[in-house]
């Protein structure tokens, strides 16, 4: 019976982290205060005034493979298109905080 259950709790342990996308050590809240005063006046509510399909909804971020932190935070940093580089405006735990703040929005539908 002991066997039995740890065969089920490592069984549980293991689905868990391998289902869950990793954490950042950010602050979602600081995220909110970066993305405020240098993101919002292109993507206010997750909007993209200049791309309206490449907003930062959940389903667009993985249509376009950017719903994860890595992506996120390389494009924060080194920008694309339109959207200006932030590495040398921001540092990086700004960018670390801010990409926690998209995703939780986005998980959120930005509600």
């Amino acid at each position: 019976m002991k066997k039995m259950i740890t065969v089920i709790l490592l069984g549980i342990a293991i689905f868990t982290f391998a289902f869950s996308r990793p954490a950042l050590a950010a602050d979602a809240a600081s995220g909110a205060k970066v993305f405020s005063a240098n993101c919002a006046s292109c993507h206010a509510g997750g909007k993209n005034l200049v791309q309206a399909a490449k907003n930062l909804k959940k389903d667009a971020l993985e249509k376009y493979g950017m719903y994860s932190a890595e992506a996120i935070i390389a494009q924060v940093t080194k920008g694309k298109n339109a959207m200006p580089a932030f590495g040398s405006r921001l540092k990086s735990n700004q960018i670390e905080d801010v990409t926690a703040y998209v995703l939780s929005q986005a998980d959120k539908d930005w509600k």
